[in-house]
């Protein structure tokens, strides 16, 4: 697979919590530079990005990250902060809890509520998937799948585990409505990169993939 085939379908991504702006801009440098198909960042970044990259390349953040256990007030407060600030994606973390207590119509509800403040930009459902057990996965492809968001999203990348093969196989089998997937959490080398948009996956949320490029070519 061609390089570029790989980092068109990158959100490079910095989420550490002592990111600075610089940090930010280099990010976004890279970027464009390398044609990625986004920057994810934290929220509190996304209005000077916005100014910095002007429509040079998509910004993406994240939202109830990355324990999902804020209030859906709070969330959906947050994802219209971000859509006014300039964000074009949403990648929101639901309640690993309520998925616990099969409280599936809240989650249910909680992601239609945060789909109406995107305001029609690409939503991304984050459902922590090291933390789930197969069955757990299963029910919330159906219920992310009936959504109305974009993506189901594997992993933050801040809990015990990130994406997998299976879980992209899994999420294969079990998604509809054409929701796409969204790979993320320790993607490592180009070789697993490839291996994971070859299972199914449409987007790959990573820090290293344009490093690695940089190193092979």
């Amino acid at each position: 697979m061609d390089y570029t085939e790989i980092l068109k379908k990158v959100d490079h991504t910095l989420l550490k919590q002592d990111a600075s702006i610089e940090d930010i801009k280099k990010l976004c440098d890279e970027a464009i530079e390398y044609k990625t198909a986004s920057v994810c960042i934290p929220p509190s970044f996304v209005s000077r990005a916005r100014k910095y990259v002007q429509d040079k390349i998509k910004i993406c953040t994240v939202i109830g990250f990355p324990n999902g256990y804020n209030t859906t007030n709070s969330k959906c407060f947050e994802t219209y902060q971000a859509i006014e600030d300039g964000a074009d994606e949403i990648d929101m973390v639901i309640n690993i809890g309520w998925v616990k207590d099969r409280h599936y119509a809240d989650i249910l509800d909680e992601i239609k509520k945060v789909r109406h403040f995107c305001k029609g930009k690409i939503l991304k459902v984050i459902i922590e998937t090291c933390l789930l057990t197969d069955e757990e996965k299963i029910r919330m492809c159906e219920i992310v799948s009936n959504s109305g968001a974009d993506y189901i999203k594997t992993s933050t990348g801040f809990a015990k585990g990130g994406a997998t093969f299976d879980d992209i196989i899994l999420f294969k089998k079990h998604i509809s409505n054409n929701l796409k997937i969204k790979a993320a959490g320790g993607i490592s080398t180009l070789d697993d990169a490839i291996k994971f948009i070859s299972l199914g996956a449409d987007r790959l949320g990573s820090s290293k993939i344009i490093s690695l490029v940089k190193s092979a070519m």
